[in-house]
């Protein structure tokens, strides 16, 4: 049976040049970076070459880049710096965000008494900047803005520009959920100024369990947990070298890659709506993620005109790998937040599947797929 793997959102597979530098990591540079001696020193060479080479990327000085074990802990490390470490006493976010950011923020309220207000977004995922405006310009306590750049559901492209002049007009901090945009899109934080960005290598072909956050120049760091004062003191516990020195090369090749990348990825896409709505009747796509100017090229969330709890799992069983959703929700039963809150009340109940594709996707696959739906909902051809 042919294996197709259409959920690049939830995870991607790792680059074979990615490999190649981890084994090589593994076998010659096992050191400790904490450690004085030579082979110790060799480790924390790689791992500070590393974090110099990953800060160029994005036009920041390596000082500013805090690797973690991917992007929730980044998130967590940004939120609860910004309250317990930056005198932020109100958190302005959506509904729509990950819930590495909507719980963490629930519970920063819960136990410190933070304003927490949601800024509405429309049935595109776009937040309503008229809303955003109005919320900051009606507070005058130190506030933070919470908005991811690309929505990891449908894919939803954030004008990070416009929200970047919003926050800098009412002196607010802004912090962006950037996991599903590093290593797809171009990010210079000189031309973009967000004062607070995450990353998880394993979006881009990189290894599972490593990350970063950037917390611009300037405003300190205060530990999560305590031990060993690694990562500047920002982060105890040994630095996964090996992971690290994985990241570096998945994103170089990543952003050495990326227009040509983007330019196959956008063809399997647009391949790919052309074939459904060939092919099936009545069918949608949640937010704007047909829209190959406000979407992620990487995302396509369809929306079929009934309710069949089993598709993904017949799906799955012709050897096909799809989310009806975010990843982080695989077992839940409460369905997705965000189609929760875009949706009109009489689509809630449709099935809907996330289609996610990287560089290794092909139209051999798309066809596959096709086919495969077609077999299990034939009376929508």
């Amino acid at each position: 049976m042919k294996t197709v793997y259409l959920d690049n959102a939830a995870t991607t597979q790792i680059d074979e040049k990615v490999l190649e530098v981890m084994h090589a990591s593994m076998q010659n540079n096992f050191g400790n970076p904490s450690s004085t001696h030579q082979i110790g020193r060799k480790a924390k060479s790689a791992v500070e070459t590393a974090r110099k080479n990953i800060a160029n990327h994005f036009n920041v000085s390596a000082s500013e880049i805090i690797f973690t074990a991917g992007g929730t802990e980044a998130d967590n490390l940004i939120l609860n710096n910004v309250v317990l470490n930056l005198g932020v006493q109100r958190i302005i976010t959506s509904k729509i965000e990950h819930h590495a950011v909507l719980h963490t923020c629930t519970h920063l309220k819960n136990t410190q008494n933070i304003e927490l207000s949601y800024v509405n977004v429309d049935e595109f995922g776009q937040p309503d900047l008229l809303h955003l405006e109005a919320l900051l310009s009606n507070n005058t306590t130190k506030t933070l803005v919470s908005l991811m750049l690309i929505n990891n559901e449908i894919g939803t492209l954030l004008n990070t520009k416009k929200i970047v002049d919003l926050c800098s007009a009412y002196q607010a901090l802004f912090h962006s959920d950037t996991v599903q945009a590093i290593g797809h899109y171009p990010i210079d934080l000189q031309k973009t100024p967000i004062d607070f960005i995450v990353a998880s290598a394993h979006k881009f072909h990189g290894p599972k369990g490593v990350g970063f956050a950037y917390f611009k120049k300037g405003f300190g760091v205060l530990p999560m947990f305590y031990g060993g004062a690694q990562e500047m003191g920002a982060r105890s516990s040994t630095e996964n070298v090996h992971a690290i020195l994985g990241m570096e090369k998945a994103l170089d090749i990543a952003i050495t890659n990326l227009q040509r990348d983007k330019i196959y990825i956008e063809s399997i896409k647009t391949y790919f709506i052309e074939l459904l709505k060939n092919n099936f009747k009545d069918i949608a796509f949640n937010g704007a993620s047909s829209n190959l100017q406000t979407s992620s090229y990487t995302i396509l969330n369809v929306r079929f005109p009934f309710s069949n709890a089993f598709l993904l799992f017949k799906l799955d069983l012709a050897g096909i790998a799809v989310s009806g959703g975010s990843a982080c929700q695989s077992g839940s039963n409460t369905g997705s937040h965000v189609l929760l809150e875009i949706l009109k009340e009489t689509d809630t109940d449709k099935t809907s599947v996330r289609f996610s594709f990287s560089k290794f996707t092909t139209k051999l696959d798309i066809e596959y797929t096709i086919d495969a739906l077609k077999k299990q909902i034939p009376s929508l051809t």
